[in-house]
């Protein structure tokens, strides 16, 4: 199509050539409203009826919740601790099990019942139901979810998918010396 100005050129020639001149964007705009939140004693804020967990070393901590469109991000000390799915359906709680590792290496009871620990991936939870029929399978499965900060949730996963691995108290270690080996 010919432009109504220069009918020589077409507005595709004249579209290229004003993009040479225009200067790159450097960063997109980053538009969200900010908000402090006071985190409860279960590591759980509360947004628009709704609850989000957050690290268990933020407790009864007041953090700064960041309301992008999409997503909810939770940020301390100029640092994210926990980001979330926005949700605007009401009386929903939304876990992260990651969030409550560290309490679980204190109470490893907390696996039994605790709903963080329900929606982990099947994989682990392939695991914790045969490491729960065990005496010492809180203490063992605590373990397994504790090196996930050390060696990242998808070594843990791989190991914990291993089929012919006997996890007990020894397998345990055996997915340790598997994992240090990666």
């Amino acid at each position: 199509m010919a432009n109504p100005e220069w009918p020589v050129l077409t507005i595709g020639d004249l579209l290229q050539d004003e993009l040479m001149q225009m200067l790159p964007n450097p960063k997109p705009f980053d538009g969200y409203v900010e908000k402090l939140v006071r985190v409860i004693s279960t590591a759980l804020i509360h947004f628009q009826r709704n609850r989000y967990s957050v690290l268990a070393a933020h407790a009864n901590a007041v953090l700064s919740l960041c309301l992008y469109p999409s997503e909810l991000r939770l940020v301390a000390d100029g640092h994210e601790v926990a980001r979330h799915v926005r949700s605007f359906e009401r009386h929903q709680t939304f876990y992260d099990f990651t969030h409550n590792i560290g309490v679980i290496g204190r109470k490893p009871g907390a696996l039994r019942n605790g709903a963080p620990f329900s929606q982990m991936p099947e994989p682990l939870l392939r695991l914790q139901r045969h490491l729960l029929k065990q005496s010492v399978g809180d203490r063992v499965m605590a373990d397994v979810l504790g090196v996930i900060p050390l060696h990242g949730l998808d070594a843990v996963l791989v190991a914990a998918e291993l089929e012919d691995l006997p996890f007990s108290q020894a397998g345990g270690a055996l997915l340790f010396h598997l994992l240090s080996k990666r």
